[in-house]
C-alpha cells in the first residue's frame, strides 16, 4: 500500500502518517526528516538543504528527488510506504510520477488534510520534538507527562529552528502559491480523499481510517 499525504505545514500530516504507517506496518517517509538527517550528518547536501529551510524556502527539486529515490529503493519500502511532505508543486508531482513509473510503483491513495491558518500557527509554535526517538508533543494539545521531557526517552524536547511565526507564515504563503494546485491535479486521478483536521487528533485519525477503508484497493 502506497499513500501520499498532502496538506499545509502544521495540519497534522506527520502525526496521521505515523499512525497509518504503524497500523499497516509500512515506513513513514517524511522528506522533512530526510532533510534533517542530511543536515545532522553535515553532508554537502545537508548544508545546501539547511540554507533553504532556514529561510522557509522549498528545497530544489533535483536535491529532493535524489534523496527520495534512494529512500524508496530501500527494502522496507517493498510492501508500501506513506509519503509525507512531497510532492509540494505540480513540477514535483510530475517528477514523482516519472520516478515511480521507472520503479514500477503505483500510488493507491492521495490523502489531503486541511486546517485554518490560525490553528496551524498555534499548532506549530507549540510543537515540541524528541531529538532521540522523534516523538512529537504539543505544549497544549499533547504535552509530555514531565514538562519539556520525552515520555519515552527522558530526553529534553526541542523546538525546530523553522517553527517561528515568521517562518511559518512564509511557508504558508509558499504552500498556497505552489502546493494548492496539487489538489486539483490528484483529484482528477481518482482515489483522492479530503479530510478536515479540526478538533482532537484522535477524531482526525478516526476520519482518516474510515476514509482509507473505503478508498484503498480490496487487495491491500
Amino acid at each position: 500500500m502506497r499513500i501520499i499525504m498532502l496538506g499545509a505545514p502544521g495540519v497534522g500530516k506527520g502525526s496521521q502518517a505515523s499512525r497509518i504507517a504503524e497500523s499497516f506496518a509500512i515506513p513513514h517517509i517524511s522528506t522533512g526528516d530526510l532533510f534533517r538527517e542530511q543536515i545532522s550528518a553535515n553532508t554537502a547536501i545537508g548544508q545546501k538543504v539547511s540554507a533553504f529551510m532556514s529561510q522557509g524556502m522549498l528545497v530544489p527539486d533535483e536535491i529532493t528527488i535524489d534523496i527520495l529515490a534512494k529512500r524508496l529503493s530501500g527494502r522496507d519500502c517493498q510492501n508500501g510506504f506513506v509519503l509525507d511532505g512531497f510532492p509540494r508543486t505540480l513540477q514535483q508531482a510530475a517528477s514523482l510520477d516519472r520516478m515511480l513509473e521507472e520503479m514500477n510503483i503505483s500510488i493507491d491513495v492521495v490523502l489531503n488534510i486541511s486546517l485554518d491558518d490560525a490553528t496551524i500557527v498555534r499548532r506549530i509554535t507549540g510543537r515540541r520534538t524528541c531529538p532521540s526517538c522523534g516523538a512529537i508533543y504539543h505544549i497544549d494539545d499533547c504535552p509530555p507527562k514531565e514538562n519539556d521531557v520525552c515520555d519515552r526517552c527522558n530526553v529534553a524536547l526541542m523546538s525546530r529552528a523553522d517553527d517561528s511565526v515568521e517562518i511559518i507564515q512564509k511557508r504558508l504563503q509558499v504552500y498556497y502559491k505552489l502546493s494548492r494546485p496539487l489538489i486539483e491535479y490528484y483529484s482528477g486521478k481518482g482515489r483522492f480523499v479530503h479530510i478536515e483536521s479540526a478538533g482532537p487528533i484522535e477524531d482526525t485519525t478516526e476520519r482518516v481510517f474510515e476514509a482509507l477503508e473505503t478508498s484503498l484497493p480490496q487487495s491491500v
